[in-house]
């Protein structure tokens, strides 16, 4: 659960537009992102660990910053959702570019050290977080066009998020398991032969 744990703000803040003054939403989000990542820096956990957590802190500073500087921004309120998934679909796609998965931190927290460095353990996390990273990248064009062309549709942008944060939450769960079974099936066969 510790991937959920680093979507919290991003959380709070789509529940909350909308429903309350956007400022206070992105302010609320931004409160979170910081009490998440000093909290998780006071307990150890290194930054290669808080990608999203970091990532959050720099988005929701600037989207609050922007609210209050223009709170009745039709902008900020219809393509601020979008957007911040566009940022984590950067976020993501970056991390990969530099060779250093997002996913990657988060994996060493959960799994023992003599295995950080396999190249199975290293393509399980290429591969979740380009999940991830389609998954950013398809809410945020796809909440941006469903704003733009049907900005009544609601439920379809809610669907959209809903679907595109947990098919890959779940892809999280049980890829790495598949691959491992995979990997052990293709080296036995190969020892066999």
């Amino acid at each position: 659960m510790g991937h959920l744990r680093s979507f919290v703000p991003w959380i709070a803040v789509a529940v909350l537009t909308g429903t309350v003054d956007l400022r206070w939403a992105a302010l609320t989000g931004l409160v979170l992102a910081v009490v998440l990542v000093v909290a998780q820096r006071r307990a150890g956990r290194g930054w290669d660990a808080q990608v999203i957590e970091a990532g959050a802190v720099l988005f929701l500073a600037a989207y609050t910053c922007a609210a209050f500087a223009a709170p009745h921004s039709a902008f900020l309120a219809h393509y601020g959702p979008p957007l911040s998934s566009l940022w984590l679909a950067a976020t993501a796609w970056g991390s990969l570019v530099l060779g250093r998965p997002f996913t990657l931190g988060i994996a060493r927290t959960q799994a023992p050290e003599h295995l950080w460095q396999s190249p199975l353990f290293l393509r399980i996390n290429r591969v979740i977080t380009t999940v991830w990273a389609a998954a950013f990248t398809l809410s945020g064009v796809g909440g941006v066009l469903l704003r733009h062309y049907r900005p009544e549709a609601g439920a379809a942008r809610t669907l959209l998020t809903v679907a595109t944060f947990a098919l890959p939450l779940v892809f999280t769960a049980r890829y790495p398991a598949f691959a491992r079974a995979r990997h052990a099936a293709v080296a036995g066969a190969a020892a066999a032969r």
